[in-house]
Parts: structure tokens; sequence; C-alpha cells
């Protein structure tokens, strides 16, 4: 069977709950949407605004308190809020990937023994938890002679962690302390990798797709013999490549209207296949990923990336500015001015007055 375009993007936006709004708790929706990219603390609670009926952001910080979501290293090496019981069923699935993570390193990694220093971290951590500088100066005295950045990453990618909260509002301050994964979680972590079930997981997420869209989302190599192993519905896209997904997935008529969404930051829906054109036209990229590596706070008109937001406030007036992409109708100025307002009215609660304003690129 053939998707179209709009067919295979319809899919996409019902599984990350961009249709419509959906009336499920924070700890479903987080293990639903297969985890959230959390290079910020902020953008998970602006994506799952967009995403849930009714969402306060006391309702994530109460279960990252209780400890059934986590702030984690784990897909692709990068900071991820996932499920509790995701973290500890997929971190050894992951591990090959934050082991191959230590690469980057280069010449800054000479003298460095990742075994003992992850001995070593361990047992520090287990004393109580440590910012990264913390880790840092304090294996730098047991490893002289190594680089004091490569003890952190080699930390940060082989010791199992999680970010503990603090009392701020997106519950992690900018310097947070990390301590041991099973200890925050009174649990232990899956020994056995399960990449076929991780496969199931990001296509029930992120589907239909390919094996390349899966490693681009995981990081995971040799991502099409994982694919080969479990049972999947297949399907071509309008050039003929070939797309898999869950038999029984969810894909709704090409014609399902799309509300205006605002996505926050580093948002999975724009960094989960290696080729983006069913979100983002490849004209629009370079606005939206830049050199340094940001991935910018993007909307979504039928469906698609239509232009950038950000917001601030001085003086008690809450400005959202929107960078659209091409001519803004009439209709969906308007759609974007409510659903914009009501954003600001979330980030920026203490507010006075706010205001949406729109700039030309």
């Amino acid at each position: 069977m053939k998707l179209s375009a709009r067919a295979i993007n319809r899919a996409t936006l019902a599984r990350q709950l961009l249709l419509e709004r959906a009336e499920v708790g924070v700890v479903e929706a987080v293990a639903r949407l297969a985890g959230m990219q959390g290079q910020e603390p902020k953008h998970p609670y602006v994506g799952l605004w967009s995403r849930l009926e009714g969402f306060s952001d006391e309702q994530l910080t109460a279960a990252v308190r209780e400890h059934e979501v986590v702030r984690a290293t784990l897909f692709r090496g990068t900071l991820h809020l996932v499920s509790a019981e995701d973290y500890l069923r997929f971190r050894s699935t992951v591990s090959p990937v934050l082991e191959a993570g230590l690469r980057m390193l280069g010449d800054r990694a000479e003298g460095l023994e990742p075994e003992k220093v992850v001995a070593a971290a361990e047992k520090l951590l287990a004393k109580e938890p440590l910012t990264f500088t913390e880790v840092r100066d304090a294996l730098l005295k047991e490893f002289p002679a190594v680089n004091d950045r490569a003890l952190g990453f080699t930390t940060r990618m082989l010791v199992p962690l999680v970010m503990v909260p603090t009392q701020t509002r997106w519950s992690w301050s900018a310097n947070a302390r990390f301590t041991p994964a099973e200890e925050w979680l009174g649990a232990k972590i899956r020994r056995s990798a399960v990449p076929e079930e991780l496969v199931i997981r990001y296509l029930e997420a992120f589907g239909p797709a390919t094996p390349a869209d899966f490693q681009t989302w995981s990081g995971l190599p040799k991502a099409k013999d994982w694919f080969g192993k479990v049972e999947l519905a297949e399907f071509t896209d309008e050039s003929g490549k070939p797309l898999y997904d869950v038999p029984g997935g969810p894909r709704p008529d090409p014609d399902t209207a799309a509300p205006i969404r605002f996505l926050p930051e580093f948002d999975n829906l724009l960094l989960a296949h290696a080729k983006r054109e069913r979100v983002i036209a490849d004209e629009h990229r370079p606005a939206v990923f830049t050199k340094n590596l940001r991935v910018k706070s993007t909307y979504l008109v039928d469906g698609l990336v239509a232009g950038l937001w950000t917001a601030e406030k001085k003086r008690g007036v809450a400005t959202l500015t929107l960078t659209p992409f091409g001519r803004t109708l009439k209709k969906t100025a308007a759609e974007l001015e409510r659903e914009g307002t009501a954003l600001l009215r979330f980030v920026e609660p203490d507010a006075k007055t706010y205001e949406v304003v729109t700039v030309s690129r």
C-alpha cells in the first residue's frame, strides 16, 4: 500500500498527540511518545502542554518528584525525559550508543581508562548526588593526567545516572546534581538488551518509518537487522521507498484536520527521522537547525513547520514573537494568536498582559 506524504504526516502527528490533545496522565503520555528530548528542563513541559488536555506544570513536576519520570542520558547519547519503567528497560539496549560516544573525545581521551573511571565515579556518586563539576574535580584528583572533560563525559555516558530534581519551577536547576539511577528508582536496570522491543516502541511513537529513521532517533547501528526480527506491516512512500509500521498502528485519513501547535526547542518530532520532510520542508531546515546544533522552537500549521517562535517577559508584559516562513492567512493568524496567548499564559503565568506579534525573517 502506498502512503502519500500527507498520510505519513497525519500518522506521525496522531502518534505524537498533535492532532488533538490527549486526555491521559503525564507518565502514560511520556511513555507513548517514547520519551521527550530533555536538553533543557523547560522543553518537555512546553511539549506536554501542546499535547495534553488540561496539562499543568504541577502534573509533570509531581511525576518527577515521585520518581515516575526521570531525566537522564539515553537515546542518541542526549538528555531525555522518559518514564522510569522505560529507563530501566532500555538503558542497556542503548549502552552501545553511549559507549561509542567516547570516540568523540578524540585526543582528549589520552590516558583514559574507562573501566577505572567508571568504578571511581560509581564510588563517588554512591555517597551523595553530585554536579558534574564536582564529579570532574573529584576524579581529576584520582586521575590527574587525564583531561577533566574526558573524565566527566565518560561518567555521563557509561554510568547509569538520573538528574535530581530541585524545587525550581521546571524541576531542575541549570547545574543539576546526578545520582545512580537504580538507587533513585529502587529497581534494577534490565541487563539484557531488547532492541526489537525498542523498534516497536519507536514505530508506535513515530511510524511509519524506515530503519534509517530508527537509527537516527536511537543512535543504534544495524537497525535494518532489528526490523527484520519483528513482525511489521510494510508500505511505500510516494517514491516507492519501503516504510514499516506496527500492525494496526493509527493511520488517520489524510484529510484529517491538523490544528495549530507550538513545539519547544529540540522537540523529537523534528529529530526522530533521517529525512524530515514529513513535518518540515527542506528549504526551511536551515532556519530551524542551527550550525551550533540548536533546534529552535517552531509552530505547526496544517501539520507542517510554518515558522519560529520565542517568548519573553519584560516589565510584566509577556510577548510571543512569531517568525513565519511564508504568507500567513488571516484565519491562521487568528488561530495562532489564540493558541499563542494560551501558551504565553502557561509559560508566563505571572505576566500582567500578553501580546502576540509577527516579524519578518
